[in-house]
């Protein structure tokens, strides 16, 4: 299992000032916690409570439909395009950069046992789209088009250029090269996929989009390019298993939420995200989504006007102790950082003793893991002396199981958190007024008066 240490927020290490008696707060907060994930866990599966997600890891009808289609196109396409945006793609993202080989997309067929290559179009920048339309094959490429809705702008848009791309190539049969992943009765990309006979895989109800990683959203991606999506399950399987504890001394997202919304109450709203291991680097990008969307709210649940919310940073262990530690250390004191750790990397990188008689021979015979580990260790320790609160969550290693465990706790602390602060964690009422200025402005039916105004605002 994962492991979770909080000792460097303690006022032990770090002072009364910036730190917290940690094991007196868990006392304090016990019986509150204890309501909040045994009422999270009760109402797992009440439609309408944005909790679905919490039953993903338990469906296995779903790997084996997934499995299936994966099974059915190997070896049919080069590569892998997944067009999608927010939680239909950042998820994917930090999955299969973590669990893929490194470079993966440079390597030979051979090295990727026959598995596709994989690119995510989760922009709209002209440049880059067009960039990766003139390098692939769209014959010889699968293209996984992911909206719930579909009606996300950014999403259909690439979508609708690749499929008149796809229409117009001699002798293609272009709905093989398509594969959907929508609402399973209502919006856009249903009605398409229906329409014309595409294969569609389904977004659940009640799964936000950045509580999605584990439904069809990631399983299907993932799958493709041969990651053992049974195994992630089973990773969040155990890890919903421990954290449906409602003791906070023995539930290590409870204890995480806390540590937050204390430290926030302390004035340090910012969570800064520092993996020391650039394979998990984009699990902070997925991180900052899932915190910022759920926690940054201006109502909390009885109407107050609050404007609350921890404020996500990602960064990247070692290379941030180059351009952010400076800040972290002498700057203001408003920041918690989460660092997350790996005991066995694949790889052991040893080096050779050379320049022996230059002031870097000390580093000859040791390992790039020994340095890295200094690193952390040196950073973690630099922070304390400064004061500087910091809890560390480390895996045994980087694989399926251990990365479905950091994902799903770190949803499960981000429903807890918001329990705490007393808002609806799972709504994104500032996401969607920017949506529907953008349909005003693209002149989407039924916003004409809103782009009347809009365009007011803009040219004042």
């Amino acid at each position: 299992m994962l492991e979770f240490n909080w000792k460097n927020v303690d006022e032990a290490v770090i002072g009364k000032e910036h730190g917290i008696n940690v094991k007196k707060e868990f006392e304090s907060y016990k019986g509150k916690v204890a309501d909040i994930v045994s009422d999270i866990y009760s109402n797992k599966s009440t439609a309408g409570k944005w909790l679905a997600w919490m039953n993903l890891g338990y469906n296995e009808d779903l790997i084996k439909e997934i499995n299936e289609y994966a099974q059915s196109v190997k070896g049919k396409f080069d590569n892998l395009l997944v067009l999608g945006i927010g939680g239909s793609a950042l998820g994917g993202i930090a999955v299969t950069e973590a669990l893929l080989k490194p470079y993966w997309n440079v390597l030979n067929n051979d090295q990727r046992n026959n598995m596709p290559r994989i690119f995510f179009v989760d922009n709209i920048d002209p440049d880059q789209i067009q960039g990766l339309l003139d390098v692939l094959d769209l014959k010889k490429t699968l293209v996984n088009v992911i909206t719930k809705s579909g009606s996300t702008a950014e999403t259909m848009s690439a979508f609708m250029i690749i499929k008149e791309m796809l229409e117009k190539e001699p002798g293609a049969d272009y709905k093989n090269n398509i594969v959907a992943t929508t609402d399973i009765h209502k919006g856009i990309l249903r009605q398409i996929a229906d329409e014309e006979d595409l294969k569609s895989f389904i977004v659940p109800d009640d799964v936000g989009g950045r509580f999605s990683v584990f439904s069809a959203v990631g399983l299907l991606p993932f799958a493709l390019v041969g990651i053992d999506i049974a195994e992630i399950l089973k990773g969040v399987r155990d890890m919903d298993k421990a954290l449906s504890n409602t003791d906070i001394n023995n539930n290590i997202a409870a204890q995480n939420a806390l540590i937050h919304y204390l430290m926030d109450e302390n004035g340090k709203n910012l969570s800064v995200m520092m993996p020391y291991s650039s394979r998990l680097r984009f699990v902070s990008d997925w991180y900052v989504q899932l915190w910022a969307e759920s926690l940054g709210k201006d109502k909390d649940l009885d109407g107050n006007d609050v404007n609350i919310g921890p404020t996500p940073i990602k960064a990247l262990g070692a290379t941030d102790q180059h351009s952010q530690i400076q800040l972290y250390n002498e700057g203001p004191n408003d920041k918690l950082i989460n660092f997350i750790r790996v005991k066995e990397f694949d790889n052991t990188l040893e080096i050779p003793k050379v320049f022996q008689n230059t002031g870097i021979s000390y580093l000859g015979g040791k390992t790039i893991n020994d340095l890295n580990n200094a690193e952390a260790e040196s950073t973690k320790v630099a922070l304390n002396d400064y004061k500087r609160p910091n809890v560390t969550i480390t895996l045994p290693k980087v694989n399926e199981y251990y990365l479905g465990q950091i994902l799903y706790m770190l949803e499960v602390q981000t429903a807890i958190a918001g329990a705490l602060y007393n808002i609806d964690t799972f709504n994104q009422p500032g996401v969607e007024q920017a949506k529907n200025y953008t349909y005003a402005l693209m002149d989407r039916e039924g916003y004409e008066e809103s782009a009347k105004t809009l365009k007011q605002k803009i040219n004042a």
